[in-house]
Parts: C-alpha cells; structure tokens; sequence
C-alpha cells in the first residue's frame, strides 16, 4: 500500500490540510473530533486503505495543521460540513462514505443536510445532540473560559507542552490540542457555542443515506440515548453500542470490522444492496 501522502486546499482564502491513505473509487472522508486532529483517525485510516478504500483524513478549520484564524464567526457546524464538500470538490469525488467522531459525527449530518447526493453512506460516533446539551455546557465552558480570559496561563502551558517529546499513541494526540494557540481554540468554540449544534430532528428524519451510528455508555457530552435518537430517526440506519470512548482507539478490532463491512456494503451496487439491520447490539 502507498504511503499516506500530505496535501492541502485552499477554501475562501484559508487553507486546509489532508493526508491520503491507499487509492482507488471508493473514498472515504475521516472527521476528527472537537479541538483534535486528523492523526486521531491515523490508525483507521490505514486499516480501512487497507481493504481497499482511498482514505482522506481531514484537519478541519481551526484545527490541525490547517489554517487557524482567530475569527469566531469563521467556526459553525454548517461551515465544517462546507469544508468536507469542498474536500470532495477539489479531490474530484462525486461520492464518498464519510466518518465523523464527536465534532465530526455532527460534521457529516451537516453533509447529509447540505449536498446528500455526495454521500454514500456516513458512520456517526458520538453524535451531539439533544441529550447532550446540558453535559456539553458543563465539559466545555470551563475550556472555553480558560482558553478566554486565561489566555496568557494557556500559552504558557502550550509552551510547556511544545517542550515535551512526542508521546506514544492517543496520549499524543490529546497533548496537541494543548501545543495549540489558545485564541483560535477558543474562537472555534464560541462560534460552535453560538450556532447549531447539528441538523433539527424533523431534518434528520428526511435523510436516506445509509448510516452506522456508534455510540457508547456513561458519557455526559457523548450520552448513548443520542446514538438510539439518532437510529431511530435515520431510516436507513443501524445502532452498535461500543464498550467505551477508548473501544475504537485502544482496542479496534471489532469496531473496525464493523465499519469495513459497512463500507463495503455503501460501495455494493444498489441492488445487491441488502436492507440495513436497525439495531446491532454492542
């Protein structure tokens, strides 16, 4: 297999960064998570290039290593899916399957709502939604009042945090979000606190495209009664329930096969397709 090559676009003046794993027809977009970035999906992305999809990771706005700037009124859910299309514009993609966690799961409903006819088909970890505003206030106001008016502690901080070596894992990944200037951080998150958090219900009950949602227990932000919501209004969905936050990143196995077989069932033609299974249990 080829190795992940690094690229960008350039979107109303702002650039954003990709990397490609593998090749062929069947592309696949990876959606990071709020203030993360495209490395969170590294390992699914080769895994899944590994069965014969081209896989693009994407570092949406504010996030990365795309463009940063400080600007609240450039961050909104419906820009970040605006982002994911313009991806696919510039990758000449007509379809794609696009997989989303936390930020990126709201991401790709925000696709399903802007342009359905690019998707063939979008795996939802975590979504956001109703059940989750209250525990998302609580988790990030904090991070934003921090990354606000203690702007100069957070640099200190991200300055410590440049210093430290590269860590081994998922462990690294979360230090960058702490390397990052806090002012962009903190423009990301007001502009997502003063915008929708995802498609209303009565919306995403109109969405055809073939979805798996994946969801997990005992999570305030990421609450598993949105993933049964989230089932339960997609009519072309089926729900697996993951033993934690950390299933698909410490140990993948299950959840990957999951979501290969899924792909490969977006990819079949439409006739061959079978009816989706609306819920598989974890």
């Amino acid at each position: 297999m080829p190795r992940p090559v690094e690229s960008s676009f350039t979107l109303d003046g702002q650039r954003l960064a990709y990397t490609t794993y593998g090749e062929g027809p069947r592309v696949m977009v990876l959606v990071h998570g709020l203030l993360l970035s495209q490395r969170m999906h590294a390992a699914l992305a080769e895994a899944l290039a590994a069965q014969g999809n081209r896989v693009i990771t994407l570092d949406l706005l504010g996030h990365g290593r795309s463009d940063r700037p400080p600007d609240m009124w450039r961050y909104s859910m419906s820009t970040f899916g605006a982002e994911v299309i313009a991806l696919l514009d510039h990758l000449e993609a007509d379809e794609a399957v696009v997989l989303g966690t936390s930020l990126g799961a709201n991401t790709a409903l925000e696709v399903a709502s802007l342009a359905p006819e690019r998707l063939r088909g979008m795996v939802v970890e975590m979504p956001v939604l109703d059940n989750a505003l209250l525990g998302s206030a609580l988790a990030f106001t904090p991070i934003l009042v921090a990354l606000t008016f203690g702007e100069p502690v957070m640099r200190l901080v991200g300055a410590a945090a440049r210093m430290m070596p590269r860590l081994p894992g998922q462990l690294d990944i979360v230090l960058d979000a702490l390397r990052q200037d806090p002012k962009p951080s903190a423009a990301v998150l007001q502009g997502l606190f003063f915008g929708r958090t995802a498609p209303h219900r009565s919306e995403r009950r109109t969405f055809e495209t073939p979805a798996l949602v994946i969801g997990h227990q005992h999570d305030i932000v990421h609450p598993f009664s949105d993933g049964e919501l989230l089932a339960s209004e997609l009519p072309n969905s089926r729900l697996i329930q993951a033993s934690s936050i950390l299933e698909l990143r410490l140990t993948p196995e299950r959840l990957t096969r999951e979501i290969a077989e899924f792909v490969d069932e977006c990819w079949r033609p439409q006739s061959a397709k079978r009816p989706p299974k609306r819920r598989a249990a974890g």
